[in-house]
């Protein structure tokens, strides 16, 4: 029976006193917490380490586990259900009777309970940053300021003055929770509270660093630089790693994420790479055909316009919209013909019309204004 391997977990002998376990836990903990260390197997030897401070920490169950090894201290002897072996466990000074053992499984112990002590990471913040059209379509570099949280410069995090430093909570040893055993009809009953001394942080400060009030964190402006891809469109976000609020316990800072908002343009529209532009031609252009210049996100080109082309016409001009975010490569700029009837006529013009009416074979009925459309036009 392995009953020292919680031990070389750890890295200490089987006569470590409980602050060489809880110093070796701190150090082990954050080697291989799995948001500081991203080798593989981190995240394993980080359960071992934390399965192993939780059976070394409670005095009761490192008493069970020195006499009867893992089995004994996680799973009651290893019987079929968790239910066996109880006679194992008389007098071994962890479990007298069946409400204790009751109160193991569904009280407050140390598994599954949150180390207050251990690194955990920032909060994620988000930021909007507007983009106008053209520096979507072609990218840009930006530069945001904003406020976060950033470890206390004064006291490195601690939150204790210069010169001191935190202390262990001498009410809960470092857990930050407390057991609360209640006699119920079942038996006695273990609960677990938040330690009413340190408030669930495992330790307590006796003076506080005048920067940051003891928590270790202060609010400041923080300015990063966004390079903004070309083709970003409305909605779309990039995440900025560590650039959030400062870390727990020596925890890495969080994330920014930058959701991007794209103002709209007064000449063309967007469909992902696609762009859209609407252009106006006079009958003369539309029937006789003619070269005109077109606008583009990429500056002006020419494009023939064939004899006979009718209003909604789609023109594609190959690589002239957007680049395209994901994959490689430009989209097309998609230029819609619409004719344009005008709404006053000379006679010179009017004669034209009639003349070609006639050659056409078409018999127009011209429409006369009468008084009131001459008063009101």
């Amino acid at each position: 029976m392995n009953n020292t391997e919680f031990y070389e977990r750890l890295g200490v002998d089987k006569n470590a006193s409980q602050d060489e376990i809880k110093k070796a836990y701190r150090k082990m903990s954050k080697k291989y917490h799995p948001d500081i260390n991203k080798e593989p197997g981190a995240e394993d030897k980080y359960k071992e380490v934390q399965e192993a401070y939780e059976t070394l920490s409670d005095e009761q169950k490192r008493a069970v586990y020195d006499q009867y090894g893992a089995a004994g201290a996680n799973g009651f002897g290893g019987g079929t259900g968790g239910f066996s072996g109880f006679d194992g466990f008389q007098g071994a000074g962890g479990f007298s009777d069946f409400s204790d053992i009751f109160s193991s499984f569904f009280g407050g112990g140390a598994a599954g309970q949150m180390d207050p002590n251990a690194p955990r990471q920032g909060e994620d913040l988000s930021y909007r940053v507007t983009l106008k059209f053209e520096e979507a379509i072609f990218g840009v570099e930006k530069e945001v300021s904003y406020q976060r949280e950033e470890v206390c410069h004064s006291c490195d995090g601690s939150g204790a003055k210069a010169g001191t430093h935190a202390e262990t909570c001498s009410s809960c040893g470092g857990r930050g929770q407390k057991q609360v055993i209640r006699d119920t009809p079942l038996g006695r009953m273990s609960t677990t509270v938040t330690c009413e001394v340190c408030h669930g942080a495992g330790k307590t400060i006796k003076e506080k660093c005048s920067s940051c009030g003891g928590s270790g964190h202060e609010r400041k402006s923080h300015t990063v630089k966004v390079k903004v891809p070309a083709g970003v469109e409305s909605g779309q976000q990039m995440r900025l790693q560590g650039q959030g609020d400062a870390g727990e316990n020596g925890g890495p800072y969080g994330d920014l994420y930058v959701r991007f908002i794209v103002e709209a343009s007064d000449k063309f529209e967007r469909d992902g790479s696609e762009i859209f532009y609407e252009m106006p031609l006079n009958f003369v252009q539309a029937a006789l055909g003619d070269e005109i210049e077109v606008p583009t996100v990429h500056g002006k080109v020419k494009l023939k316009i064939p004899a006979g082309t009718q209003t909604g016409t789609n023109f594609r001009l190959k690589g002239k919209g957007a680049p395209k975010l994901r994959g490689s490569g430009q989209g097309d700029q998609h230029v819609i013909v619409n004719i344009v009837t005008p709404e006053k006529l000379n006679e010179e013009q009017k004669e034209a019309l009639r003349a070609f009416a006639k050659a056409s074979g078409n018999n127009v009925e011209e429409q006369k204004k009468g008084f009131f459309d001459n008063i009101f036009n």
